[in-house]
Formats: C-alpha cells, sequence, structure tokens
C-alpha cells in the first residue's frame, strides 16, 4: 500500500504505509515547487580517471554541496540514460555535488566488455569514489548498480552515508542462473555462453560468458547479513519481469540498518524511468539530503 504526500521541495511522493525493517512515510517540511529536467540542459565536461594497470574511466562531475550524489548504471548501460541525467539536473537546482560514469568496458570508457566482471565494475565504483569523489555520498544504483553500491557501501561506510536502489538487482544474474534446470546448466557450461533473453537488447538476447556467471558467484550477498548501516532507500516497480520486486524485500532484510525504506510502484517496469517513476527517485534523494543536512557537514 503507498499513500501521496507532499515532498520537501516540489510535487508529491509516494511513500509505503506497511512497514519492512523501518518502513515509514516522511512528513513533508516545506511547501512543494514544480520541478522537471529542462529540454535544453547545461553542458557538464567528459573527464577520464586514469588508473595504472586498470581502464581509464569516463565520468562528468558536477561540483557542489555535500552529500554529493553518485549514479551506478545498470548492466551494459552507460552515464546517459534518463535517470542519470535527471538527477544531474535536480542536482543542478540543489547547487549539490554529482557524478555519473561509465564502467570499464561501456560507453566511453576503456576497456574490453568481454574481459569485464563483476568484481572489475565494483572496482570501478570503488576508484569513483576514492579519486572522483569529494566527502560523504549518496549512492544510487539502478538493476546492477544497486548491487555494487551495496558493496561499496561495505567497503566505504565512512564515505558512503546512504543508499538509493532502483529494481535492486542484488545477486541477480547467479540468482538466474541458478533457477534453470540441471540440463540447461551444463549446455551453458559446455557453450562458455549464456544467450539470456532480454527486451533491452538489439538481437533480443544478452550473450553472458559462462566465466562472468561463475566469478560473479563470488559478490552474491543474499546468503548472509550485509554490514551495511547508513540509511538505505529501495524503490523497485511490481511490473518487473527482469528482477522480482521481492528482491528488494530480500535486501531489506539482509541489511542490518534499522533506517530501510521500500517502495513499490504498482505499475513499474524495471527501467522505472517514466515521469512519475523519475519524480520519486528525485523525490528520495531530496528527502535524504534533507535527513542527512542535520549530521553533515
Amino acid at each position: 500500500m503507498a499513500a501521496w504526500v507532499p515532498c520537501r521541495r516540489w510535487g508529491w511522493e509516494a511513500v509505503s504505509l506497511g512497514r519492512h525493517r523501518g518502513l515509514s512515510a516522511s512528513p513533508a517540511r516545506k511547501p512543494p515547487r514544480a520541478w522537471w529536467p529542462p529540454a535544453c540542459r547545461q553542458k557538464v565536461s567528459l573527464s577520464f580517471l586514469n588508473r595504472p594497470d586498470l581502464p581509464n574511466l569516463a565520468y562528468k562531475r558536477l561540483k557542489g554541496k555535500n552529500p554529493g550524489i553518485i549514479f551506478i548504471p545498470g548492466f551494459l548501460s552507460d552515464m546517459n540514460g534518463k535517470k542519470a541525467l535527471a538527477i544531474e539536473e535536480f542536482c543542478k537546482s540543489l547547487g549539490h555535488a554529482y557524478i555519473r560514469f561509465d564502467y570499464s568496458g561501456i560507453g566511453s570508457s576503456d576497456g574490453n566488455l568481454a574481459e569485464c566482471t563483476v568484481g572489475k565494475w565494483r572496482k570501478d565504483v570503488l576508484s569513483i569514489l576514492d579519486d572522483v569523489a569529494e566527502g560523504p555520498q549518496i549512492l544510487v544504483g539502478s538493476s546492477l548498480g544497486g548491487w555494487l553500491m551495496l558493496h561499496a557501501a561495505v567497503a566505504r561506510p565512512e564515505k558512503v552515508v546512504a543508499l538509493i536502489g532502483i529494481a535492486t538487482a542484488a545477486d541477480g544474474l547467479v540468482t538466474q542462473f541458478r533457477a534453470l534446470s540441471v540440463e540447461a546448466k551444463k549446455e551453458i557450461e559446455a557453450k562458455g555462453e549464456w544467450s539470456l533473453p532480454s527486451k533491452y537488447s538489439k538481437d533480443g538476447f544478452y550473450h553472458i560468458p559462462y566465466s562472468f556467471i561463475k566469478e560473479a558467484e563470488h559478490h552474491c550477498l543474499l546468503h548472509s547479513p550485509i554490514p551495511v548501516t547508513c540509511p538505505v532507500r529501495l524503490l523497485h516497480g511490481m511490473k518487473d519481469d527482469i528482477v522480482p520486486w521481492h528482491t528488494s524485500l530480500q535486501v531489506a532484510d539482509r541489511v542490518v540498518s534499522p533506517d530501510v525504506d521500500v517502495i513499490l510502484r504498482k505499475h513499474g517496469d524495471h527501467r522505472m524511468k517514466e515521469k512519475a517513476d523519475i519524480h520519486l527517485l528525485v523525490c528520495t534523494i531530496d528527502d535524504l539530503i534533507d535527513k542527512l543536512s542535520t549530521t553533515v557537514n
């Protein structure tokens, strides 16, 4: 169940009425104001993080107040998606710092996609946190990015002050693979590749190396408590046909933080990039910034 309440700076926000490890409705603090990304955006220059012995990472950085926001893309997605750009415009309107980037092997970053793994992309996120971001950060992870944001929060608890997951795909590909029949798994192992049907791929399939799945198994989190103690917000569409919304409930249950909200959108799909979805996302960011403003300088 959800209700609509005024968001602090603008619009209206959907909030959960049920409780799950701290689920609660956030009261309005100030009269709302209308906001939506303008059609013409101010350009933010492309930069590169040079890393010895690792691919250089392409990123765009908006300087501003703390806490900063970092957007972590989904599987095979780059920094130029609708959600990433909308958050950038929102951060501009507030004067807050913001970073969006491409994983190695994706978009404008260096690297060979065929050699990429969950572990290497985890290192990419930590590189951005360590070498580009300044001060405390709120991580916003979409799909696979939600999985990686959890890893980053565990590895850098002193820098990550809040998490927002969008269709968080914790253990996602591994869980899907393990659900296959024994025969199907043996066939994939023999071929060395998993042709995973996807409406988001041009040819209708993601061609995932078997080695990618085996490496990803080393980064699974849902089998034990996740030592994340900061505030966590998990947004998920109930029409998601890629990552079941129950995964967000599993994450909420495993995270040790007492401050965890799960917000379900009844008609939301996996990408959650409709206007109402993005409205909810930036309203959630806004609420966390306000919550943290009393404790973060």
